[in-house]
């Protein structure tokens, strides 16, 4: 592909003028071109989009070329230590008028953290290193003050992706979030195709209406609009996964991530859809046509969660080894989906929670702990009289240790003897 040669040669020749200093050394600039390879070779079954940001190859990757996506790329480029993360979600509020079945946040009680805390800490990761801040609540955009401020926080380094259901979004508060130039879109969610099915879902009567203004609002001002959507398996039998593709394609999105059902949660307790072997297969097969062949070529891309955290690819990442979470209330927490934590922001430096965390998490794996674990986070929510989650550090230990990750993916396999 030609982009792909472009994406290659751009980026070496960016990084060129590091030969000329101490940083890294001949050797290892060789290295790092043939890491930078490698990992576009994971790309091959995407559709590259383009956003106003540049040319999206992933949606966890800042969009080519801009200075975020070369912060990104610095990831390969470390090879003495652990290889950083460049995605965190971080939300700014647990404030939301829906009431969304799946909701990971549901069981999540308490005071909103200190936004101060949030800043301090975006900075600091900047600073490390994070390519992507994906900020969410609740609802960010009922606390329009914090989500501002947050947002201003997050230099050029650095690419945006807001999620929202559409609730409290305006034009003009659109283009004062892009007033620094990196954000890259609004993610709504689109679970259904149809509106009154998405109103019972979202467990309001103006979900959909809700979701069309902020699509709007978005167009009005060119931001990107883009989607995800959890999908039942049966969904991707009786037709529902194709009319929400088309419903996604009208509404003009750029991009939709798939999201696999996860028992967390709302979901934590009745857990979520059982997908067997033939199903992922089947649903991968899906979901490579709509990105690569010419009859979708109209439609937005697929960001498919059950292929980029397959063995063959990344794996969980879970962890701060590519990605992680922090609720509204401060907990750092491995993933979004895993309903436990190392720890509070405001209440310890976060220096000391996420070195901690990323030394339990040293090599992803393929085990999908979200799932692996979420009976055992269940049974210590009812056992010890738990309201609110995730489980706090000293319970969380009991899921950590010992914990069981599965084998390394074929990405950080290799990439590490490159």
């Amino acid at each position: 592909m030609l982009m792909n040669l472009r994406i290659k040669i751009t980026t070496i020749l960016y990084f060129l003028p590091l030969l000329f200093s101490n940083e890294p050394g001949l050797k290892n600039f060789i290295r790092f071109a043939k890491r930078l390879l490698f990992f576009l070779s994971k790309m091959k079954d995407n559709k590259y989009v383009q956003t106003g940001q540049g040319l999206k190859i992933n949606l966890y990757v800042p969009a080519f070329p801009s200075l975020a996506f070369f912060q990104a790329c610095r990831k390969v480029m470390e090879f003495k230590e652990k290889m950083p993360a460049v995605t965190v979600l971080m939300s700014v509020t647990a404030a939301c008028r829906f009431n969304c079945k799946h909701c990971y946040q549901k069981l999540d009680k308490g005071k909103d953290v200190d936004i101060q805390l949030l800043i301090q800490t975006a900075r600091y990761l900047q600073d490390k290193g994070m390519g992507f801040f994906n900020i969410e609540g609740g609802e960010p955009f009922l606390v329009f003050e914090r989500l501002q401020k947050l947002v201003e926080s997050i230099d050029k380094r650095s690419e945006i992706l807001i999620n929202s259901t559409g609730d409290g979004i305006t034009p003009e508060r659109l283009m004062i979030l892009n007033k620094n130039g990196n954000l890259s879109g609004i993610m709504f969610s689109l679970h259904t195709y149809e509106s009154q099915q998405l109103n019972e879902f979202m467990g309001s009567a103006d979900a959909w209406t809700t979701l069309e203004r902020g699509i709007e609002a978005c167009h009005q001002v060119k931001v990107p609009v883009m989607f995800n959507s959890c999908l039942s398996r049966d969904d991707y039998y009786n037709g529902t996964f194709e009319r929400v593709m088309e419903k996604a394609r009208s509404f003009g999105a750029v991009l939709i991530q798939m999201i696999k059902p996860k028992p967390a949660g709302g979901w934590l307790e009745s857990g979520a859809d059982n997908f067997t072997i033939q199903d992922l297969a089947l649903i991968r097969g899906k979901m490579i046509g709509y990105n690569n062949l010419k009859a979708f070529k109209q439609y937005p891309a697929i960001a498919p969660m059950i292929i980029d955290e397959d063995r063959e690819h990344f794996g969980c990442t879970a962890g701060g080894t590519d990605r992680f979470y922090i609720n509204a209330k401060g907990d750092v927490q491995p993933c979004e989906f895993l309903n436990i934590s190392f720890g509070n922001i405001a209440t310890e430096p976060f220096e000391q929670i996420y070195e901690r965390m990323r030394a339990t998490f040293v090599t992803p794996g393929d085990c999908w702990l979200c799932e692996k674990y979420s009976s055992t986070i269940a049974v210590l929510f009812r056992e010890y009289h738990l309201t609110s989650l995730p489980l706090p550090p000293d319970l969380s230990e009991k899921i950590t240790t010992g914990m069981e990750q599965g084998n390394t993916p074929e990405f950080y396999e290799k990439v590490v003897k490159i």
